[in-house]
């Protein structure tokens, strides 16, 4: 069974950029144009997109709501958005708009309730986003960390009907230093809800060795990975990446 590529578009200020380590004064801007970025890797052959509010994570609230209309009014293909939603309203709306899943992050971790709520009223179109530094989970766009483990969350949320667990070691992210297979693949192996691994994608190996300790059925199910600066500075070809994915 294949493996979902998700490009990252990460939203800031308007523009596709990527963080290191979650930092917003650390950014590179790869596109002024994100509708337009988004059509370049449709046309590509992505069945996917993951895109990310950045601004609104810290805010907690949308803030790049035109350059993530921009995108949908771009692209056939469907699109997860994360960033600043914390309540039904907003999810509803983002939905309506032509979003295909919504993904909460700050609110799983402080509003476990809402989560599952959401799930409810969304059946299949809500991920849920834990973002871990050493195994601990981060919030409120990677500015704080908790005590909670990122396992402990994941399964608060095993039978509340979530799409996908979108599990990020934010050490890794943006700094090319390899996805943490070890972290990522324990977490899938302790739940049913299918993982979507990301954070540190360096290389066509990379992906390699994930599609290699990735099962394909039952507990430990990897969906997808989510790449972004390695695609963005060429150090993986998308078409490349596909092909290897879907193998």
């Amino acid at each position: 069974m294949g493996l979902t590529l998700y490009p990252a578009i990460d939203l800031k200020d308007g523009a596709c950029v990527r963080l290191r380590r979650g930092e917003m004064a650390d950014s590179t801007v790869y596109s002024e144009d994100p509708g337009a970025q988004a059509r370049a890797w449709q046309d590509a052959g992505c069945r996917w997109l993951h895109v990310v509010d950045l601004n609104g994570a810290f805010a907690g609230r949308p803030v790049n709501a035109d350059a993530v209309r921009a995108i949908l009014a771009s692209v056939s293909i469907p699109v997860q958005l994360g960033g600043g939603i914390r309540d039904l309203d907003g999810i509803r709306a983002w939905l309506l708009a032509g979003v295909r899943r919504v993904i909460l992050g700050s609110a799983a971790a402080k509003n476990p309730g809402f989560v599952r709520q959401a799930c409810r009223a969304h059946p299949g179109r809500i991920a849920v986003g834990i973002d871990a530094r050493d195994g601990f989970v981060a919030t409120e766009g990677w500015a704080e960390t908790s005590t909670m483990r990122a396992l402990d969350l994941a399964l608060r949320f095993e039978d509340a009907g979530a799409a996908a667990i979108i599990y990020t070691d934010i050490s890794r992210d943006g700094m090319l230093s390899g996805l943490n297979l070890e972290q990522t693949i324990d977490l899938a192996s302790q739940i049913s809800t299918p993982v979507i691994a990301s954070g540190g994608v360096a290389s066509p190996d990379d992906l390699v060795a994930l599609k290699r300790a990735a099962r394909s059925d039952g507990p430990g199910l990897i969906d997808g990975v989510i790449v972004g600066r390695a695609l963005y500075d060429g150090r993986v070809d998308v078409r490349e990446a596909l092909a290897l994915l879907a193998e």
